[in-house]
C-alpha cells in the first residue's frame, strides 16, 4: 500500500501522458478488456482536442504520482432540457484504495457539475465490483434503471 499522503484532484495535463497510459492500461486489465496502445492513443487524442470529446481528472499525491483517474462526457437530457455528465471510467491504483481517492474524484466532478449547472452525473459499474459499489453507495443513489446495449460490428 502506498503511504497515505494528501491528494490533489486536477484536470489532466500533457505531461501526464505516460503515467495516464499506465493507469488506463491497468484499468482495462482490471475489467479484462483487451486494449492496445493505439486505443489508448485514441482516447488521449479525445482528451486533448478542443473541445474535448471526454474530460479527465486525475488524483495526484505530493510526489506527483497519479493515483486515480476519472473520465466523463457531457450529454443532453431532452426531457429535462438540461445537461448532465456521464462518468465512463473511474479507477484508483490498487495500492491507494481505501484512502478516499475515488470519493475525491467524484466530488471534484460534482463541483464542476454544479458550476456548469448540470442536472445529474451518472455512471455504472459491474454488479460484482463490490468495493466500488460500497464507495458509490456513500456518494450517490442507486437507480432502478437497467442498462442495455447493441454491439455493432467494427
Amino acid at each position: 500500500m502506498l503511504k497515505e499522503t494528501p491528494v490533489t484532484v486536477r484536470p489532466i495535463a500533457l505531461q501526464d501522458y505516460d503515467d495516464w497510459c499506465l493507469l488506463y492500461a491497468a484499468y482495462a486489465e482490471f475489467y479484462a478488456v483487451k486494449q492496445t496502445q493505439a486505443m489508448r492513443d485514441q482516447v488521449w487524442q479525445w482528451l486533448q482536442q478542443s473541445p474535448p470529446v471526454i474530460y479527465a481528472l486525475v488524483a495526484v499525491n505530493t510526489e506527483r504520482q497519479i493515483l486515480g483517474l476519472l473520465h466523463c462526457r457531457i450529454f443532453a437530457r431532452p426531457l429535462a432540457a438540461t445537461l448532465g455528465a456521464y462518468v465512463d471510467d473511474l479507477f484508483v491504483v490498487p495500492a491507494a484504495r481505501g484512502q478516499g481517492i475515488a470519493q475525491q474524484l467524484i466530488q471534484a466532478v460534482a463541483e464542476i457539475g454544479q458550476e456548469s449547472r448540470w442536472s445529474v452525473i451518472r455512471w455504472m459499474t459491474a454488479k460484482d465490483n463490490l468495493r466500488a459499489r460500497a464507495c458509490y453507495d456513500k456518494v450517490a443513489e442507486h437507480t432502478a434503471w437497467q442498462t442495455y446495449e447493441i454491439k455493432l460490428p467494427q
